[in-house]
């Protein structure tokens, strides 16, 4: 990670108070989501005390199958609403 905040999510989660929780969903293309950088970003991110709503294998909107799209709401929400309750 560089530090570059080039886009306004990232400028969010740069300023990000570590005190607070923040639940990420990273979705993106198979090859990106198999990417051994892929993995040590959200090695990073949980080391900081993020957590990480996994994604799931379906075929994607590019058209190739495979891990790396978004969990489903339903299951979002669940992960979100259990935050909060150890909250």
């Amino acid at each position: 990670m560089q530090g570059v905040c080039d886009n306004l999510l990232l400028c969010i989660v740069r300023a990000w108070d570590l005190t607070k929780p923040l639940i990420f969903c990273p979705p993106m293309n198979t090859r990106m989501y198999e990417h051994p950088l892929t993995a040590e970003h959200i090695a990073k991110l949980k080391s900081w005390g993020y957590e990480e709503t996994p994604v799931i294998s379906k075929v994607l909107m590019c058209g190739d199958s495979g891990a790396g799209a978004m969990a489903e709401v339903p299951t979002i929400l669940s992960v979100v609403h259990q935050r909060f309750q150890r909250s």
